[in-house]
C-alpha cells in the first residue's frame, strides 16, 4: 500500500478534504450532504452555475474543457475525490471519448497535489450488462459479482476504469470503483432518476384518471431485480475512501434485498396516492405515454402551486423506459464489500417512500388528498 494510504488512517477527520464531482446529482448531492454532516470539508463540483448547498464550497466547470478545469481547481487540495457524473452520447463510442476525457481532464488537474489519498469512481451495472445497445447481444450470470470479466464491448465504463487505474500508478493515490443499480434518492434536473420520473407520472396518473402502469417489459415485471438507495451508496463511498482494506478494490453496491416490479409497483402507486392498474403483458413506454405530459404538467403545478418546474426538468422518460424495459435479469451479489465489513442495509420500499415524501415536503409533486 501507498505511503499516502498508510498515513490516511492518521489524518483527523477535520483534514479530510473532499471533491465531489458530479454534486447536483443524485449521488453527488446526497454524498456532499452526508460527508458535510461528518465533518469534512467538502467543495462540489458541477457543470452548473447555481451549486446551492449548506456547508459546500461550489465550483462550477464544464470537464470537458481540459484548460478550464485546469483554472477552476488551481490551488484546490482534495485529500479525497468522489466522481459520480457522465455525459450522455449519441454512441457508445462517443461516450468513450468523451466520458473518458471528462474523468482525465478531472484527475490531471489534480492528481499531483501533495495531499491526494483516494479517488473514488461510481459506474453501474452496466460493467456486467455492456451499454444500451448491447443489452439484447448479452445473457448476464447473475447475481452479478466483482471478479466477473469484461465484456467484449465497448464500455465507457471501462475506459473510465483504465484511466483511474493509470492516474493512480503515476500519483500513488488508493482508488475504488463502485458499481449501482438503478440509484434512487433526490435531485431535481437529473437525467437518470427513475424515483421522482415515477412519482411525476404517478402524479399524472392520478390528477388525470389514467391507468398506472407499469411501462417495462415482462421481464422486469416478473424477474427478481434490486435498486439503490443514494444514502446507501454515499455510505459505502464513505467507508471505501477512509477503510484501508477497501483499498484499490471494485464493490457493487445495492440495497440489500430484492423484489420483483409486480409487488413493488403496488408500493410505488399507494405511496403516490393511486391504484396500480394490471399489467398489459407488454411494454408501454413512458416515452409514448406522456408524450403530451408538458402542457398536464404546468396545470397540475398551477393547481397545486408547486415549484415551477418543467416536466422535462423532472421526468427522464427515456431512461427509466431504459432501465424497466429490459429483456434480462438483473440483481446483484454484495459478498464482497460485506466480508470487507460493509454490512449497511436499506429497505427499497422506503427507498420509494421516503423519497415521495420529500418530494411532497418541498412542494415537487402534489400532497396526498
Amino acid at each position: 500500500m501507498s505511503d499516502r494510504a498508510d498515513s490516511a488512517g492518521a489524518r483527523s477527520l477535520a483534514e479530510r478534504s473532499a471533491l465531489v464531482v458530479g454534486v447536483t446529482g443524485i449521488q453527488g448531492h446526497t454524498l456532499a450532504s452526508q460527508l458535510n454532516k461528518h465533518g469534512w470539508n467538502v467543495t462540489g463540483l458541477a457543470r452548473r452555475k447555481n451549486i446551492d448547498l449548506p456547508g459546500v464550497t461550489g465550483v462550477s466547470v464544464d470537464l470537458t474543457a481540459r484548460d478550464a478545469v485546469q483554472a477552476a481547481l488551481h490551488g484546490t487540495h482534495p485529500t479525497h475525490i468522489f466522481f459520480n457524473c457522465w455525459s450522455r452520447q449519441a454512441t457508445e463510442a462517443e461516450n468513450c471519448v468523451v466520458n473518458g476525457a471528462i474523468l482525465r481532464n478531472l484527475l490531471e488537474a489534480v492528481e499531483d497535489g501533495p495531499q491526494l489519498q483516494h479517488v473514488a469512481l461510481v459506474t453501474g451495472l452496466k460493467h456486467y450488462m455492456g451499454p444500451f445497445e448491447a443489452y439484447a447481444l448479452n445473457n448476464p450470470d447473475t447475481p452479478f459479482r466483482e471478479e466477473q470479466e469484461r465484456l467484449p464491448y465497448e464500455n465507457f465504463y471501462y475506459t473510465q476504469e483504465d484511466i483511474l487505474f493509470e492516474s493512480a500508478s503515476r500519483s500513488s493515490f488508493t482508488w475504488s470503483v463502485h458499481r449501482p443499480h438503478t440509484v434512487i434518492g433526490w435531485a431535481i434536473g437529473n437525467a437518470m432518476n427513475m424515483g421522482l420520473t415515477l412519482a411525476v407520472y404517478g402524479s399524472i396518473c392520478r390528477e388525470t384518471g389514467r391507468d398506472f402502469v407499469f411501462p417495462g417489459s415482462p421481464e422486469q415485471y416478473e424477474a427478481v431485480t434490486d435498486v439503490t438507495d443514494a444514502r446507501i451508496l454515499a455510505r459505502q463511498l464513505e467507508w471505501a475512501a477512509t477503510e484501508p482494506v477497501a483499498a484499490n478494490q471494485a464493490f457493487n453496491i445495492v440495497n440489500g434485498d430484492i423484489f420483483r416490479w409486480q409487488r413493488m409497483w403496488k408500493i410505488v402507486a399507494a405511496g403516490l396516492g393511486v391504484e396500480a392498474a394490471d399489467y398489459p403483458g407488454e411494454p408501454t413506454p413512458l416515452v409514448q405515454q406522456m408524450a403530451n405530459a408538458s402542457e398536464i404538467w404546468d396545470h397540475i403545478v398551477a393547481k397545486h402551486d408547486l415549484q415551477p418546474y418543467p416536466v422535462e426538468t423532472l421526468a427522464s422518460w427515456w431512461h427509466s423506459d431504459a432501465d424497466l424495459g429490459r429483456t434480462i435479469e438483473t440483481f446483484t451479489d454484495m459478498s464482497k464489500s460485506r466480508r470487507m465489513g460493509f454490512l449497511e442495509y436499506q429497505e427499497t420500499s422506503n427507498s420509494f417512500l421516503n423519497l415521495f415524501d420529500r418530494l411532497r415536503a418541498k412542494r415537487i409533486i402534489p400532497p396526498l388528498g
